[in-house]
């Protein structure tokens, strides 16, 4: 895997999953490309002729082998170490239905190889807390999703509930989360 710099605010990551089984069975090919030490990835049209390339670089990028810790300790693990001393940190998946979002977040529960970021930053937290003396802490924490434009907090009991974009002079821009804002 690549190292994107420490200093830069933003990070863009990209991690590629490995084929399916339901893609194997319909022998789908395979068009994308990863260079993990150079931090690109190349799409080839599968409909142009030859092998055209769009070759795309980011900040780190993990191929279809990578592990959860991998991608935790270099990509995310450096945001939490932040969110430690105070400041404000978010950690947004992207991408289509199916492209593992839900994996590389929540992983498997079950299997501590398999826990992905949601359950690798709580335990960097509070184990963190728990090795603190005299010293207090505020965990807040949100989990939204938006899909087709509609907004839904996923810790809310009601995460059906469709949330709003509210403007706020001292805030700025904010999500209303559970009548909390």
């Amino acid at each position: 895997m690549s190292i994107g710099k420490k200093s830069e605010t933003v990070k863009v990551v990209v991690r590629c999953r490995p084929v399916n089984k339901k893609e194997e069975a319909m022998s789908h090919e395979k068009i994308v490309e990863v260079d993990v030490k150079l931090g690109q990835v190349s799409v080839r049209n599968p409909k142009a002729a030859g092998t055209l390339l769009k070759t795309f670089t980011f900040d780190a990028v993990y191929d279809m082998l990578s592990k959860q810790h991998e991608l935790y300790d270099y990509s995310c693990k450096p945001l939490i170490d932040s969110v430690l001393l105070g400041f404000n940190g978010t950690i947004f998946a992207y991408g289509q239905t199916g492209t593992g979002k839900t994996y590389t977040m929540h992983g498997l529960p079950t299997d501590s190889e398999k826990q992905g970021v949601i359950p690798n930053s709580f335990q960097h937290i509070f184990t963190h807390i728990s090795r603190s003396q005299n010293q207090q802490y505020l965990v807040r924490v949100s989990y939204l999703e938006i899909y087709q434009d509609e907004i839904r907090d996923l810790l809310c009991k009601d995460n059906c509930k469709k949330l709003e974009l509210k403007e706020n002079p001292e805030l700025g821009t904010a999500v209303c989360v559970c009548d909390f804002l």
